[in-house]
């Protein structure tokens, strides 16, 4: 299966916890606001990608397994 994520940027509030965790899938822009370059999670950032979604007080990163 693959992990899809997807930063919902108008839930986002900017505090940077996700980027921290795992900066290998989440961005920050010039405005501390998550992004990420592509929806695809490598088998190797999974862990981590859920890590830093779980840990994001806003709730404003959804992944979704296919």
């Amino acid at each position: 299966m693959t992990l899809h994520v997807k930063v919902e940027r108008e839930k986002c509030c900017g505090y940077g916890i996700c980027a921290e965790i795992c900066p290998s899938v989440y961005k920050l822009d010039d405005q501390g606001f998550a992004y990420v370059d592509t929806e695809l999670v490598s088998s190797d950032d999974e862990d981590s990608a859920v890590e830093g979604a779980e840990a994001c007080p806003e709730l404003a990163i959804v992944l979704v397994r296919s």
